[in-house]
């Protein structure tokens, strides 16, 4: 994740539904204001208390699996972790669930692929609901002009483009958030085309949304941990878990 000049956090909100057809929420965000508000969640592998839009929300099914709530939207009592494919693994391999949760769960082993292949999916819904909502355009002379015109929040440009492409629309981009973990096959699956290399976003609560999540992406995609990790492992509770 690249940020522009007027870098910062951004919120996710709670009504930025990820299915399709789902009702768009509300763009009223002015432009460069990604300030990082609301609650504040603690990590239980490194400790660190963080905007909860930089974690991972989890909760244990009626079945004691472990299942990742990325919607933030599952009841039951919610575990969270850093956006890290890192620590996702550590907490796996060191069988922290269960003692965070002070129950015996069942934890797969494949959790941090399900949480990357679940943020891609969440992100490319928000891609269509932007593109639906027209507050996003597709392509290099469209996000040319938008950038021209002062009305981009939010640049993502595929992760496997060359350098020319990326480096074509150069000074233009300013103080715009630029993502690039998507790839130019999986922009185009939003557009129904074979490849996307440059998208432009409104300043909006759906800009926010896309910058947040592209950013949790980032934390799967990263070799290593995405984000300083700090603190120390928790060992605190106790339980049996099983992984599988």
């Amino acid at each position: 994740m690249v940020r522009g000049r007027g870098g910062g956090a951004i919120l996710n909100p709670s009504d930025a539904a990820a299915g399709p057809g789902a009702r768009p929420p509300k763009d009223e965000t002015p432009a460069g204001e990604f300030d990082e508000k609301g609650p504040l969640r603690r990590c239980f592998v490194t400790y660190r208390t963080l905007p909860k839009e930089q974690m991972v929300r989890f909760v244990v099914g009626p079945d004691g699996v472990v299942v990742p709530d990325i919607a933030e939207k599952l009841p039951g009592r919610g575990l969270w972790l850093t956006a890290s494919r890192d620590i996702v693994a550590r907490a796996v391999a060191r069988r922290l669930f269960g003692k965070a949760a002070r129950a015996a769960v069942t934890v797969p082993t494949n959790l941090p692929d399900q949480i990357e292949a679940r943020l891609l999916a969440r992100c490319l819904d928000l891609v269509g609901m932007a593109r639906r909502a027209g507050r996003l355009v597709a392509g290099y002379e469209k996000v040319r002009s938008w950038l021209g015109e002062g009305r981009v929040a939010l640049i993502i440009e595929a992760s496997d483009a060359g350098p020319h492409g990326v480096a074509k629309l150069g000074r233009q981009v300013g103080d715009c958030f630029v993502s690039r973990v998507l790839t130019a096959d999986e922009l185009g699956q939003a557009f129904a085309r074979d490849r996307i290399v440059h998208v432009a976003v409104q300043p909006g609560r759906l800009a926010k949304a896309l910058k947040a999540d592209t950013d949790r992406l980032a934390g799967f995609r990263q070799d290593g941990a995405a984000r300083p990790t700090g603190g120390h492992s928790g060992e605190a509770g106790g339980s049996e878990e099983r992984i599988t």
